[in-house]
């Protein structure tokens, strides 16, 4: 499931909108609509990183006209999300998998609970 990308700068939590790249070659910084993926050599920026985000003497900055949107969970994520639920559930702890407890209805490992479907009991 792809979560809320948080902004790249030390300190900052708002959530990211634009990611940053070098083109060393070029002496350019561009900043552009949010990547799909994150990149090991990019960064992602808040708007107001973005917005401000300035260039060492000698440099350029590319940036992205226009508005800056966040990015929303798909209703590919979700579902995907779902399904993990719904997988972890279905795992027999009795098979030397996971470790888990059974308690009272569902199977328990960590943090989560997966339920059964009610047609399944």
């Amino acid at each position: 499931m792809r979560s809320v990308r948080r902004c790249s700068r030390t300190g900052c939590t708002r959530p990211a909108v634009a990611t940053l790249t070098y083109a060393y070659a070029d002496s350019t910084a561009v900043v552009g609509p949010l990547a799909s993926y994150v990149e090991p050599h990019s960064y992602d920026l808040c708007e107001e990183h973005a917005m401000r985000l300035t260039a060492p003497k000698g440099w350029h900055v590319v940036r992205h006209e226009g508005e800056f949107a966040a990015a929303q969970p798909s209703e590919d994520d979700l579902t995907a999300l779902a399904e993990a639920v719904r997988e972890a559930g279905r795992t027999d702890p009795s098979e030397g998998g996971e470790s888990g407890s059974r308690s009272g209805r569902g199977i328990r490992r960590g943090h989560l609970r997966a339920l059964p479907d009610p047609g399944e009991e």
